[in-house]
């Protein structure tokens, strides 16, 4: 397969990271970010339950650390769309007060946009490449550290409303997927609700793989899931009713 160069490699990159046209990225930084990730993920899926948490701070860092443009420009395409992706998970969430805690909260501007509406909201990351030092502060906001699967050892039980997740459990180990659910369900109060968004394994790959035109991930997307395939674990993990919305990535 022919992978894309110069101009065409530009413009898939900016695509499917939302990056404006007229922010300046060159094919040295993507050919730098491809193999980053590929390097990075053998780290991560070679990890073991004993050194995982460690590793993956360890990798994280490194790659939001050294690419510092994934911070700067991912989704500086259009002026509003964080928001209006912000109202629509506030739709979704229902009206405050509600406590809420985000796994893998980035630059948390979904949980600053939250916490600004009157939810009171836990934003969480492994690194502080991305997380509270990116942050702007509110009332309503406060931060943890947490390895993003175990939530029991970090949290008390029955802790929160709603746990949320938007694009994180994808870059989990396979493996952990099993043990992050149960911890999801171990800190929502009863009744509580798990709120996640993640790519479908039938619309990928959706890192940076697609942009070279690769049929399966092999940047830091570890596992990219089916409807069935997380219906399941849910289940097995306690979650009753499960619900699921399949929305087509724009064209690549």
């Amino acid at each position: 397969m022919e992978e894309p160069r110069g101009q065409e490699l530009v413009r898939r990159y900016k695509a499917n990271y939302g990056i404006a046209s007229d922010c300046m990225v060159t094919e040295e930084m993507i050919l730098r970010h491809w193999e980053m990730e590929k390097r990075l993920r053998k780290r991560l899926l070679d990890s073991t339950p004993s050194d995982r948490w460690e590793t993956f701070e360890e990798c994280y860092g490194e790659l939001y650390g050294e690419l510092d443009w994934l911070n700067r420009l991912v989704d500086s395409d259009v002026a509003d769309s964080p928001s209006i992706l912000c109202r629509t998970w506030a739709d979704v969430i229902g009206q405050p007060p509600m406590r809420i805690y985000e796994i893998g909260s980035g630059e948390a501007e979904l949980a600053y946009y939250l916490a600004s509406r009157g939810f009171l909201v836990k934003a969480t990351e492994i690194t502080r490449e991305r997380g509270e030092k990116w942050a702007p502060s509110h009332p309503n906001l406060s931060w943890g550290v947490s390895d993003g699967v175990h939530l029991d050892r970090f949290e008390g039980k029955t802790s929160y409303d709603v746990v949320i997740s938007n694009q994180v459990i994808e870059h989990l180990h396979p493996d952990d997927l099993p043990h992050h659910l149960l911890g999801v369900f171990s800190i929502l109060s009863k009744g509580g609700r798990y709120i996640l968004s993640t790519p479908h394994v039938a619309a990928g790959p959706s890192d940076v793989s697609r942009v070279f035109k690769r049929d399966t991930p092999m940047g830091t997307h570890l596992k990219e899931y089916s409807h069935c395939e997380l219906a399941r674990s849910l289940r097995k993990a306690g979650f009753g009713r499960i619900e699921a919305v399949f929305r087509l990535p724009p064209g690549a």
